[in-house]
């Protein structure tokens, strides 16, 4: 399977590092990371390179993710999108992907462990509809050069909540009052792969739902996964998809 990186930051090499750590352990060249696109040869590599390859692995910003996954969709290459903060476009992107014939896959996280904690939220937030004495609150934390916030799981996960809270109906990006917004606290420290934690707290008692990685290698290898799954499929998917969740 060849294999294009477009953006070649902490996860493009991570990927490129896990692709290589594959491909010794099978004695073959499955995983081949046949292009690398970064901001020195963007404007250099013509749609005819891209169409080299059977899928592309996009990790880049929340500016440039959006045309980065339009020139993929006019070459014709599957594309799995881990770049966040451009999702206000997200459901606009998907239906162009069905509708046209696209191979288009987005995750906010491609952790195989962040995947079972967003399936475990989802569950959890469905038993508290049920009890209202408990508030929710989310935290995450990441390196400082994180461009986003809050981060693309955690709002992943806020959304989750807020389609089966009843008594939530926003969220927030920093403490609030209001009791039907679910507020998301973000810091940004040295050093810190991603740690995301999902609190109920009453007078009573307190629960936590928390994710912490210890490094990018479960993102890397999330993302390989989801690429080769993607390759031979037409229209729009999630991880939920790779990993055969059900969504409650």
């Amino acid at each position: 399977m060849k294999i294009a990186l477009i953006g070649y930051g902490k996860m493009g090499k991570a990927i490129h590092e896990i692709a290589n750590e594959k491909n010794t352990r099978l004695g073959r060249n499955e995983f081949d990371i046949a292009l690398i696109v970064d901001v020195d040869n963007r404007l250099t590599v013509t749609k005819e390179e891209l169409q080299q390859v059977d899928v592309v692995i996009e990790f880049t910003s929340p500016h440039t993710a959006v045309e980065n996954i339009q020139w993929c969709f006019d070459a014709g290459v599957p594309v799995v999108v881990g770049s966040t903060g451009w999702t206000d476009k997200l459901d606009e992107i998907k239906e162009y992907a069905r509708q046209n014939d696209k191979s288009f896959l987005f995750a906010p996280n491609f952790s195989i462990g962040v995947n079972i904690f967003f399936e475990v939220n989802r569950y959890l937030a469905q038993i508290m509809n049920q009890h209202d004495e408990y508030d929710v609150t989310l935290k995450e934390i990441h390196h400082t050069e994180k461009k986003d916030a809050p981060s693309g799981t955690a709002l992943h996960a806020a959304l989750d909540i807020l389609k089966r809270l009843e008594r939530k109906t926003d969220w927030k990006n920093g403490d609030t009052d209001k009791k039907e917004i679910v507020s998301i606290i973000s810091k940004r420290e040295e050093n810190v792969p991603g740690t995301h934690v999902v609190t109920y707290e009453s007078s009573i008692d307190k629960i936590e739902l928390t994710h912490i990685a210890h490094n990018r290698k479960g993102f890397a290898g999330g993302a390989l996964l989801a690429a080769e799954w993607l390759v031979g499929k037409k229209g729009a998917y999630s991880m939920e998809d790779v990993l055969g969740f059900n969504t409650h």
